[in-house]
């Protein structure tokens, strides 16, 4: 996409993509900016007081700290977007990942007179006529909505959440916004496009779109319910379908302890390593077995119930393993254990982690076998207290990005819920052995995956989709070789690094007119003055005030050539 683009598609939005820009610059991603062409869309003086590479105010604080801050200030579609480039270390360098796990959701809360109106709104009905009591002061205040205590007719606790009023507008313009810059960082700045920006953003709109819609939220929690079913490990709390509609959830209360309240679970009797031991079983069994799973395990969801069981809460983010995922699970962990990493490549591949654009397979193939055997060996015959999982995380991301692979969105969750949840449970019990605990649903995986039935069934599914392939092709081809009659087939280049050269000569021709200007202005002044005519202007003579445009022109280039940091 080009600048004109951009402005002509987002033109009603200048004041947002002003503050944007001026929030960027305030904390040193100036220079970002700048690349990107935006810095036309703020006024003159404040491009030569805002845009510094290295701002002051921030010195002391580190890069990623400053890209935190940015996304808190923006507020709620960029602290979300935050979130979920926490989960991508492999769109972000490891640390600035790290930093933006601390991103908080906790804002302000908005009026109960707006949240009365929008309850009785959705609902249909006043809000005494559907409620007991309603707490006017929120438990909780979200970035998308806050919750509140409530009692049903019947006496029954619930918790109900309500919508912050406007926010999928606001949503709407801000992913607008960010699909732009996305293309443009992809257009303009080839180093950061290898991380895929458009991609992140897509991902980004699908999460918060599910997360806005809280018919989809109560269908996922009615059915982790009905997986988890008179569970001895796992409570859900019920739903209230006829209570709940896109803008409000009413869900039933949970009494419990939160997981991280260490000594409160120790006093009421619990034993730490059984409540950690039941946390892993549980998500065990939603990913391997159910392929199902809650995806977003931090303490505040999750509690110890007062008998035993462990309960969990928003039901917002929800991961899915498709039966062929589970297939593939299971070849990866014993390839991993027999150390075939010729298997392991396979699975990396059969699970979509290779690009389709690789044209030397063999050698990728190769290159990857070796890489993984360099990081996996060490970790035989080491216990588990002895592995630093940061680290072994941190190789497999440059590991990653090196060869170019691509985890599919499915199974980020998967590995951000798997170590989210490790690093919780390790607080509990930190003698925890998280593979120990994985065995049985590891086993019945493996099993399955042996099952002779199902073998049959996958050979059978394999040659119908040969036969549609099969059946399909003339008609395809034919429609292929009309098109190519018709001249139609059209082929498509791009040059990688044409627009960054078109971009650079372009600002090399500016300036050089910007020069050619001022010498005219200084050339012509100097002639004015010499010829001994004394035309004046606002009494000063009028080579005098060319100088002045002149040297104003002059430092105005050589900002902006000290700014770019080519001399």
């Amino acid at each position: 996409m080009s600048l004109l683009g951009f402005w002509r598609r987002h033109y009603r939005d200048i004041p947002r993509i002003r503050y944007i820009i001026m929030v960027a610059s305030r904390y040193g991603f100036g220079h970002i900016v700048e690349q990107m062409g935006l810095q036309r869309f703020v006024s003159f003086g404040r491009r030569v007081f805002t845009f510094r590479k290295y701002p002051q105010p921030d010195r002391r604080r580190s890069a990623p700290e400053r890209l935190r801050v940015v996304f808190e200030e923006l507020g709620p579609s960029f602290i979300k977007l935050g979130q979920v480039l926490a989960c991508r270390s492999d769109m972000l360098p490891t640390e600035y990942a790290q930093e933006l796990c601390k991103l908080t959701d906790s804002v302000n809360p908005f009026p109960f007179a707006k949240v009365k109106e929008i309850v009785e709104k959705e609902l249909d009905a006043p809000i005494s006529r559907v409620f007991a009591e309603f707490d006017p002061r929120p438990e909780a205040a979200a970035s998308i909505a806050q919750v509140h205590r409530a009692r049903l007719t019947d006496g029954t606790e619930v918790m109900v959440k309500v919508q912050r009023p406007d926010i999928d507008r606001i949503i709407d313009r801000d992913i607008s916004i960010l699909r732009g810059l996305a293309e443009l960082i992809e257009a303009y700045i080839p180093e950061m496009a290898v991380y895929n920006p458009p991609g992140i953003v897509e991902e980004f709109a699908r999460t918060i779109t599910r997360e806005l819609d809280f018919f989809v939220e109560s269908s996922n929690a009615v059915q982790l319910r009905n997986n988890f079913e008179e569970s001895p490990i796992l409570y859900v709390p019920r739903v209230f379908p006829h209570l709940t509609s896109r803008r409000v959830l009413v869900i039933e209360k949970l009494d419990g302890i939160r997981i991280d309240e260490y000594e409160r679970i120790v006093q009421a009797g619990f034993d730490r390593r059984e409540i950690s031991q039941k946390g892993a079983a549980a998500y065990f069994q939603m990913i391997f077995q159910d392929g199902f799973f809650h995806g977003d395990p931090h303490p505040g969801n999750i509690f110890v119930l007062p008998d035993g069981r462990l309960g969990v809460v928003d039901f917002g983010i929800m991961g899915r393993v498709t039966d062929e995922n589970m297939e593939y699970f299971a070849d990866t962990i014993v390839a991993l254990v027999n150390r075939d990493f010729n298997s392991l490549v396979q699975q990396y591949m059969n699970l979509g982690f290779v690009s389709d654009e690789i044209v030397d397979i063999e050698r990728f193939q190769r290159d990857l076998r070796e890489d993984l055997a360099e990081l996996f060996e060490p970790y035989y015959g080491m216990t588990v207290k002895q592995i630093d999982f940061g680290g072994y995380v941190d190789r497999l991301t440059q590991l990653s990005l090196r060869h170019g692979l691509k985890m599919p969105q499915n199974l980020y969750v998967v590995n951000k819920t798997l170590v989210t949840l490790e690093g919780i449970l390790r607080q509990l019990d930190p003698d925890l052995d998280f593979i120990e605990v994985a065995k049985p649903h590891v086993s019945r995986l493996i099993r399955r995956k042996k099952d002779p039935l199902r073998a049959l069934r996958s050979a059978q599914k394999s040659a119908e989709d040969f036969y549609d392939v099969f059946s399909h092709f003339p008609r395809q081809l034919q429609a292929g070789f009309r098109k190519f009659m018709r001249g139609d087939v059209q082929i498509k280049l791009r040059h990688e690094e044409l627009d960054r050269l078109i971009r650079d000569i372009d600002r090399s021709s500016n300036r050089l007119s910007f020069s050619v200007i001022t010498a005219a202005i200084i050339v012509g002044s100097s002639i004015i003055i010499h010829s001994g005519q004394g035309t004046t202007m606002f009494g000063l003579p009028i080579g005098f005030i060319g100088y002045v445009i002149a040297a104003l022109f002059g430092v105005w280039l050589l900002i902006g050539i000290l700014r770019s940091g080519q001399l």
